[in-house]
């Protein structure tokens, strides 16, 4: 069966625990942790910890690849690549997910293809390289990864495909799928509406069926080749103030996927909040359980 997990950045600005809670009582299957600047995502044990609590394994690990993760674990985009497997390895992950280099990181621009073979040989670990879009400023495009920003252009043999980066490329997510073939391991399960050419500037991360991508038939196509990666929702959450308005739409998430992969779909009864929570989640969570 393909897994379907939750990224904790759906959760942002709630703390990691927030995600484990939501992805265990909305019925996800494990989570992907996006590396922050929050020490929780760094470190194993408190991850491990959180897994065995809410019974989610650690599906994969998004490396700090953000501008706003900048001095995350220092300032070499390759060490935080290989911390980024080691901490993987230390979950029982079997992916990291990569975005291509920016194109001011000249060094790491030039060996990046090197660096995510090496470092892929060296853990075992999948080093899975996303999709990204370009960027338009005043109208103007700027080139903002380097050696591409689409990982076919790329000598690697692992990839993440993300549907809102897709749209905003212009791309069919569908057709992407099948160019990236069996180098396809992790899905960013999410929607958008139009590209940047067409005056979109937002990466708009969607709810799945929300925008005009075709994430049901690229969903029903992996279940019919049996493909075996890992689909991962990576949708905006943020500015939704009511916790079961949130929820709803990260149930709405997993049931869609489930519902276009033939898998059937239930919610699970919720688990208490732990003492290490913060006091953010405490409140959530009792938002959550008088809604």
């Amino acid at each position: 069966m393909i897994p379907i997990g939750l990224s904790t950045s759906c959760v942002f600005p709630q703390g990691v625990e927030a995600a484990f809670r939501i992805g265990h009582q909305a019925g996800y299957d494990g989570i992907e942790i996006m590396v922050s600047n929050d020490a929780t995502t760094q470190n194993a044990a408190p991850l491990l910890a959180l897994s065995d609590k809410y019974s989610l394994p650690i599906l994969a690990i998004h490396a700090p690849v953000l501008l706003l993760t900048t001095n995350v674990w220092g300032r070499d985009a390759a060490t935080k690549l290989e911390k980024s497997a080691e901490l993987a390895a230390a979950v029982g992950a079997a992916s990291v997910v990569v975005h291509p280099p920016f194109r001011w990181q000249t060094e790491y621009a030039a060996n990046f293809e090197r660096i995510v073979r090496e470092t892929e040989k060296n853990s075992g670990i999948e080093l899975c390289v996303e999709n990204m879009f370009p960027w338009k400023i005043a109208g103007k495009s700027l080139k903002a990864y380097a050696p591409s920003p689409d990982p076919l252009d790329l000598d690697v043999d692992h990839m993440t495909l993300d549907f809102s980066h897709a749209s905003l490329s212009g791309r069919d997510s569908l057709e992407f799928a099948m160019a990236m073939g069996d180098k396809l391991r992790n899905i960013h399960l999410c929607d958008g509406t139009k590209s940047a050419d067409e005056g979109n500037i937002f990466d708009e991360h969607l709810a799945p069926g929300r925008g005009t991508q075709p994430v049901a038939e690229t969903l029903q196509y992996l279940a019919e080749i049996g493909w075996s990666g890992q689909i991962v929702a990576e949708v905006v959450t943020h500015k939704m103030r009511d916790p079961k308005k949130k929820l709803a739409l990260l149930i709405e998430t997993v049931a869609f996927a489930r519902e276009h992969l033939s898998q059937s779909h239930a919610l699970r009864d919720p688990l208490p909040v732990g003492a290490g929570a913060s006091r953010g989640d405490r409140r959530a969570a009792k938002r959550a359980s008088r809604a």
